[in-house]
Formats: C-alpha cells, structure tokens, sequence
C-alpha cells in the first residue's frame, strides 16, 4: 500500500452554527479561524476542516436556503483555501439540476473545487425526503495524501468506506447529536482500525433550531483507534499533524491491507 512522504497539518472546527445564516457564519468562522491558526503552535495549515452544513445547521428547508456552485459560500471556501494556502472543506446544501444536495467541498488555494455528495441520506429526520444522494465515492490527492470525503450517516456503512487500499486519511463532516454519541465515537475508531489510516471526524457543538443538542466530540485518530486530538465538548479549532512515516512504518510492519478481500460496490 502506497504511503505518503510528508507529515499533513490539519485544523479541525468545532463550533456552533447560527441557523439559516449562511453570512453570518461565514464571517464569524473565518475570524475563529484566522485566530486560531495564528495563535497555534503549528507554521500554518494544510488542511482546514468544517462541520457538516456549516453555514446554516442540518436543515430540512433545503429551498430556502440551497445556493448554487457560483453561490457566495463556494466562493468563501476559495477565498478561505488562497488566503491561507491549505485546502478546506465541509458540507453545505447546493441545488443543481433542480435536485437538493448534501454537498461536501475540498477547496484548495488555486481555486480548484471538488465535490462529493452524501450517499447515506438520514432517514430518521426526512433527509431522504428532502435531498438527492450522491452515487460515487470522492478521494482526494491533496499535498501526497489520499483523502476520503464522507459526511455524517456515511460513518455507519463499512463497506461504503472500506478502502481498496487507496486512502490515507478518512473525513467525516458531521451534526451528529449528543444522544448518538458513543456510536460516533466508537465508529470513528473503527473506520480508522479496518482501513489502515488516519480518520478525523469534525462535529459541530450546541443546540439547533430544532432543540437537537450536539456535543462535538471531533477528534482525529490514528491508525491504530488511538485518538491523537480530542475536542471534547468546547467551542474549539485546533491544528494537529498527522505523521506520513509512521503511517509508512505501521503499514510495512503490520500488512493486514495485504489480506484484505477484493469488492466492488454496485450503486
């Protein structure tokens, strides 16, 4: 299994989110955020990552507030990626060919956008009522890493996020609620156990118009389950590094991707 060769810088958004205010959040994120990266102990950043819906909450009202990929807050994450010359991404709700998406975007500095679309729409809030799922899987090459794009639900099915031995670092953008969160936890771990690689899970904190209370809990784990950067509960950004050559040494050491069984997902 190929390895990347350099250590990947990551700052994980833990935050609130005020409802239906795309604008708001926008600006008060990229103040937190150019805070937090001046204040971190870190040189800068590679990679920023956002909850899931960051600029409006998990929302049913897709019509209301849906933009399109020439909309303002695409346009933000591209002005976001050159200012700080890292890649960064999150979900937000995208209206394209008169379907409503659950839309995760990786913006990187030279203003190219890729997209993936939530495949596990969550049933138990209407998600599937209200949103069209995606149909493939997204990975990224970003700075030597191969990075897997998932959001929320995704994290329950296994084999949607088995790797075929082409992932280093796995995202999962989130609302997960705090009822739900040892699933969250363990799930995580989990993901990151099977695949061989790194696995971060960036959740928001606080309440939702709909009284639905989030207790954050983003973490990033290594490949082995152990959590390296926890997040708890607090209204926090933090920078982490990830380290390519230990990644490297544990895969060369411990094969099991070697015996993995080959599969093939049918949409």
């Amino acid at each position: 299994m190929q390895s990347p060769d350099k250590s990947l810088r990551v700052t994980m958004v833990q935050t609130e989110i005020i409802w239906h205010k795309a604008a708001e959040n926008c600006q008060r994120l990229a103040e937190n955020i150019e805070q937090a990266i001046q204040a971190s102990a870190y040189e800068g950043t590679d990679l920023i990552v956002l909850p899931e819906m960051f600029n409006s909450g998990f929302t049913m009202n897709a019509e209301k507030i849906a933009e399109d990929m020439q909309g303002p807050t695409i346009a933000w994450l591209v002005s976001q990626a050159e200012k700080h010359q890292a890649a960064i991404t999150g979900s937000l709700v995208i209206r394209e060919n008169n379907r409503n998406y659950n839309r995760m975007i990786f913006a990187t500095p030279d203003g190219q956008v890729t997209h993936y679309d939530k495949r596990h729409l969550f049933r138990m809030a209407d998600e599937d009522q209200r949103y069209a799922g995606g149909d493939k899987q997204v990975v990224v090459n970003w700075r030597g890493w191969r990075i897997a794009m998932n959001v929320c639900y995704d994290l329950r099915f296994p084999v949607w996020c088995r790797s075929n031995n082409n992932i280093d670092l796995m995202l999962f953008v989130a609302s997960w609620p705090a009822a739900r969160r040892y699933p969250w936890q363990t799930l995580l771990r989990a993901r990151a156990i099977e695949n061989l690689c790194y696995v971060i899970g960036v959740n928001r904190i606080g309440a939702d118009a709909n009284g639905i209370d989030h207790a954050g809990d983003s973490v990033l784990v290594d490949f082995k389950g152990e959590a390296l950067c926890d997040l708890t509960s607090e209204d926090r950004i933090q920078t982490c590094e990830i380290d390519a050559q230990l990644l490297q040494e544990f895969r060369q050491n411990f094969p099991a991707w070697m015996d993995s069984d080959a599969f093939e997902i049918k949409i």
